[in-house]
C-alpha cells in the first residue's frame, strides 16, 4: 500500500507539477526569441500531465478501493476530484489552445525575423498566461485538499 501511495504521490507531482510553472515559461517582459524558447520547452512538457495524470487518477481509485478512506462521498476526495477536473479543463480547454495559436504565430519561419508580437498574439499571451495562473491556483488547492486529509 505504500508503494501505491508512492506513486500516487509522484505521478501527482509530474501530473500536475508543470502546471505550476508554464506561466513563467509565459511570463511577461520576455524578448521574442526568449519566448520562442520557452513555447518549445512548453511543448516538450505536455507529455508529463496527460501521464502523470493519468497515473494519480488511477492510483488515487486504486487507493480508495483498496485503503480504508472510508465513503468516497468525503469533502477531501470529491473537493480533490473536482479540482483535478477543473484544472484540466483550464488547461486542456483554455490554456494549451491560447499557447498553440500563439506557438504557431512565433515558430512560423515567415515570422523569425519578428521583433514584437502583433496584438492578436499579446492578448493570446496574456489569456495563456492567466489561465495556467487559474490552474496553478487551483492546483494548490488539489494539494491542500490531499494534504488535509483524515488519516
Amino acid at each position: 500500500m505504500k508503494f501505491l501511495v508512492l506513486i500516487h504521490v509522484l505521478s501527482a507531482i509530474i501530473g500536475v507539477g508543470p502546471t505550476f510553472f508554464a506561466h513563467v515559461l509565459l511570463r511577461k517582459k520576455q524578448t521574442l526569441e526568449e519566448l520562442r524558447m520557452s513555447l518549445r520547452v512548453g511543448s516538450r512538457l505536455e507529455i508529463f500531465p496527460k501521464i502523470g495524470g493519468t497515473i494519480a487518477v488511477l492510483t488515487g481509485l486504486l487507493l480508495i478501493w483498496l485503503g480504508d478512506y472510508g465513503s468516497i462521498m468525503q469533502i477531501w476526495l470529491i473537493g480533490s476530484l473536482v479540482a483535478y477536473v477543473i484544472i484540466q479543463i483550464i488547461a486542456i480547454g483554455f490554456a494549451t489552445p491560447n499557447q498553440k495559436k500563439l506557438g504557431g504565430w512565433v515558430l512560423d519561419p515567415s515570422n523569425q525575423k519578428a521583433t514584437s508580437l502583433p496584438g492578436e498574439q499579446l492578448l493570446l499571451w496574456a489569456k495563456a498566461r492567466n489561465y495556467f495562473y487559474a490552474a496553478s491556483t487551483v492546483g494548490v488547492i488539489l494539494f491542500i485538499f490531499m494534504i488535509i486529509k483524515p488519516s
